[in-house]
């Protein structure tokens, strides 16, 4: 039947879910990883040229850099995860034309843990 996914074959995942994945890969563990262990911690059996494709295109962004101290051909993140999504959060704060008005829209949307965790924050000094 056309436009269906051969059984044997997994779905497809899009590049920027493949390079979430691979950051998150590399955010669990606190030495660099070659494609080569990328690879074998990811599901959904990658080829290693993906991998290695995918790491490419991270180290392009800046995402991740190549470990110059330990193995040749081992990548590291090059901020942590929390240091990345607030970095995310700000472009996308700015990327409208009303950076205020997303924020309070952001803001609204929070869980009630969430909403504590910021009133707390901004109540006490910044680090």
């Amino acid at each position: 039947m056309a436009g269906t996914v051969p059984r044997d074959r997994p779905e497809r995942r899009s590049p920027g879910e493949l390079e979430s994945e691979v950051l998150a890969t590399l955010w669990a563990t606190e030495e660099a990883l070659t494609p080569g262990e990328v690879q074998t911690e990811l599901s959904g059996g990658l080829a290693y040229n993906t991998v290695h494709t995918i790491l490419r295109r991270l180290y392009d962004k800046g995402l991740v850099i190549r470990d110059a101290h330990g193995r040749r051909g081992a990548y590291r993140p090059a901020k942590n995860a929390a240091e990345s999504t607030a970095e995310a959060m700000h472009q996308a704060l700015y990327r409208g034309p009303d950076p205020i008005a997303a924020l309070q829209q952001f803001v609204t949307g929070l869980s009630p843990d969430e909403e504590r965790a910021l009133r707390d924050f901004l109540g006490g000094s910044r680090p």
